[in-house]
């Protein structure tokens, strides 16, 4: 599986991630399984988040089943998340810090390879958020950061007084939801779709080396579910992937993937599944390189225009 830097840094990451925010209620051989069959697959890098089964539990969770020692920990990235509380956010400095400690305990680790603020405060004071950020670096509990859901004018914000570089930034991205990167197709054109509703975050990201973290790859963007297996809705999409499918051997999930980081971005898939067998086929995808004319079919498929 290709291997990406995060944001230019030191940490190299695989071009998939497994997200963990629905094992609350699986048992630990289940979890163990779900783990390794992505390790078995590549991926490495593993999502967290303090609110994910509420108050730390599929944090705990992993941590209990797995119970890695300090060299299996060292082979894998451990990502995790702060900052909602339940109808209110904080990026409060004493709340970093706490969620972080409670994070380490949870996932029975001595430190968080990388940290996001989750969604953005709009009540943040970029001066508590560097405050922490510089405790937690010094500390050796954190080793890299970034944020989820930010635009490219909060990101601004927290880059003016935070010093460590945000290597990421998690964000809704499937090839029914891609405004990111269909808006800049359509410019200039009296069409829904070159009006800007990201405010260039894709571009941003990556002249400033963030990595985007795409979350909800198969989602198509509004609450209603997958895109994958919806002929009534997305016929004509579903039959030039399936097609597609076939001619590489692979599964759908696959070519959603790689729809995705075919993008010269290197974007990150994000992985909500817990079936072992999604896993496997969509990590597939990783390794799949589309051709150009193959990638834009898809993006015409999907709804969008090709001027």
């Amino acid at each position: 599986m290709r291997m990406i830097p995060l944001g230019g840094s030191t940490l190299s990451a695989p071009s998939v991630i497994l997200g963990l925010m629905r094992i609350a209620d699986m048992g630990d051989a289940e979890i163990r399984t779900l783990v390794g069959t992505a390790l078995d697959a590549g991926i490495t890098m593993f999502d967290h988040a303090d609110i994910y089964g509420r108050d730390h539990l599929c944090e705990e969770r992993f941590g209990s089943a797995l119970g890695w020692g300090a060299g299996e920990r060292e082979q894998v990235i451990v990502q995790t998340k702060c900052g909602i509380r339940f109808g209110w956010f904080d990026f409060s400095c004493e709340h970093i810090l706490s969620s972080v400690d409670q994070s380490l305990a949870a996932l029975r680790t001595d430190y968080i390879d990388v940290l996001l603020l989750h969604r953005p405060d709009a009540l943040v004071e970029p001066e508590e958020v560097a405050k922490a950020f510089d405790a937690l670096s010094a500390s050796g509990k954190v080793r890299h950061f970034g944020v989820s859901n930010h635009t490219r004018g909060q990101l601004e914000l927290l880059h003016s007084v935070v010093d460590q570089p945000l290597v990421a930034n998690q964000l809704q991205l499937s090839v029914t939801h891609a405004d990111m990167i269909a808006e800049g197709v359509a410019l200039n054109m009296r069409h829904d779709q070159s009006v800007v509703r990201t405010d260039g975050i894709l571009d941003y990201c990556r002249l400033t080396g963030t990595t985007v973290q795409a979350w909800s790859p198969f989602q198509n963007g509004d609450g209603t579910g997958p895109f994958l297996g919806d002929t009534t809705r997305f016929g004509e999409l579903n039959a030039v992937i399936d097609r597609l499918a076939a001619e590489y051997s692979v599964a759908p999930e696959a070519i959603a993937t790689a729809w995705i980081t075919r993008h010269p971005a290197d974007i990150q898939v994000v992985l909500g599944t817990t079936r072992p067998e999604r896993v496997r086929a969509a990590a597939a995808g990783a390794g799949l390189r589309l051709g150009r004319e193959q990638w834009y079919e898809v993006f015409r498929a999907a709804g969008y225009i090709v001027p």
